[in-house]
């Protein structure tokens, strides 16, 4: 058979057929959700791809006037700022949170910032500085926010991009191997299935053959005995039967004279 390397080996009954092509079906069903997920997943990928490039351009204006902020609360209160500062911070005021998102199945890492307190900083900058300081600290709030969004957005590309990889290799495995491979093994089980029923059917005709023969030599029989019954009945009518004719017959000396 052709294919034999690409089908299943089973044995060809009408079972096996059905089972075949249920699993068929489900591969197709699976085939066409695989489909639709790997696309669901390229349009979210390609948003987040979108968001990430917008999110770099303005991380970069972000984190330039960050660092220019800084430099001002140096210049004006001085380098000794930032042991204030030290100081006046116990615990973060900004922290970080993970979460997950399902998109199409898959689980996505979202990070999220909160503030937790408030930051007690009244007397930093008193002397000097104290407004470039509060710049200062909210253009690195700023920043810090950039950064943790950039974070989740990279995270989720990653994630994304491993998703549809491995999705799109079992569409493929479907698409190019296991539904083909069914669909050879149908295509083997129904013409060994044809081929069984023309066997069937030349046996049949062969068996009705064979029994017409037989018929046709009972019938012959039956003919024959009937006409050596009315044989024999016509000679007992005349006095003589057949045996006794025949042993007659063979009784009866040759005569050399006789040529036939």
């Amino acid at each position: 058979m052709s294919g034999q390397g690409q089908r299943l080996n089973v044995v060809p009954t009408v079972t096996v057929l059905g089972v075949i092509k249920a699993r068929l079906i489900g591969a197709t069903r699976g085939h066409a959700l695989l489909k639709k997920k790997s696309d669901a997943l390229t349009v979210q990928f390609r948003a987040i791809l979108k968001k990430i490039v917008a999110t770099k351009e303005s991380m970069g204006n972000i984190m330039k006037s960050s660092s220019f902020a800084l430099t001002e609360a140096k210049y004006v209160a001085g380098d000794n700022i930032k042991y204030t500062v030290i100081e006046n911070v116990k615990t973060a005021s900004l922290k970080v949170r993970s979460r997950t998102e399902n998109v199409a199945g898959v689980k996505l890492p979202k990070f999220e910032y909160f503030t937790e307190a408030e930051t007690k900083n009244e007397l930093t900058g008193l002397a000097r500085g104290g407004q470039q300081v509060q710049g200062c600290k909210t253009a690195y709030v700023k920043a810090i926010e950039v950064l943790v969004e950039l974070a989740s957005l990279q995270t989720s590309f990653l994630t994304l991009d491993e998703a549809i990889k491995t999705t799109n290799r079992r569409v493929n495995a479907l698409e190019s191997v296991v539904k083909p491979r069914l669909e050879n093994t149908i295509s083997y089980i129904k013409g060994e299935l044809d081929e069984l029923e023309r066997e069937d059917f030349f046996r049949l005709k062969k068996i009705q053959a064979f029994k017409k023969r037989e018929i046709e030599k009972q019938m012959k029989s039956s003919k024959q005995f009937a006409e050596d019954q009315a044989a024999e009945n016509l000679s007992l009518q005349r006095g003589i039967s057949m045996n006794a004719a025949h042993n007659m017959l063979s009784a009866t000396p040759k005569d050399a004279d006789i040529i036939f």
